[in-house]
């Protein structure tokens, strides 16, 4: 039996590869201006903060189309009832495989996956200069690469 998707990266994994460009060259825009005017950090990082996930939207989207379909096909036309079912079978199917088909158009709306926004944070924290009192094992300081120091 196939082994099921890891979690971290599927939906990349799942887009057009020239959507996924378009998203990470956005981001690498972004970060490269910020660099240039790091008065703006905090404020971005603050929207990053609210920007809603691949999952989130899904999620949202999901809940409020079954609800819908499930409302419609109580209180009027039954074969609503069948929006529910294909929805949670939609969530199912991107749950196992990272896949669904609202997938593609959510991901060319350029809604971005947690990771690609952590991504764009840790990025903007570094040139903030967050990490630079980080220490490793015992204190001795992390090179930027992310070794320890030996010194």
């Amino acid at each position: 039996m196939p082994s099921l998707p890891d979690t971290s990266d599927r939906i990349r994994r799942n887009t057009a590869e020239a959507v996924n460009r378009r998203i990470a060259e956005g981001t690498a825009h972004r970060v490269a201006f910020l660099a240039q005017h790091p008065d703006f950090i905090d404020r971005r990082l603050r929207e990053l903060d609210a920007e809603w996930d691949t999952e989130r939207v899904l999620e949202a989207n999901a809940a409020t189309i079954a609800l819908a379909g499930t409302l419609l096909g109580l209180m009027g036309d039954r074969r609503f009832l069948a929006v529910p079912v294909v929805v949670t079978g939609f969530l199912l199917q991107h749950a196992l495989q990272g896949w669904c088909p609202p997938l593609p158009v959510i991901r060319r709306m350029g809604v971005r996956t947690a990771r690609e926004i952590e991504t764009e944070r840790a990025a903007l924290k570094a040139i903030r200069g967050d990490f630079a009192q980080l220490t490793g094992l015992r204190g001795a300081p992390i090179h930027a690469e992310g070794g320890l120091t030996t010194a």
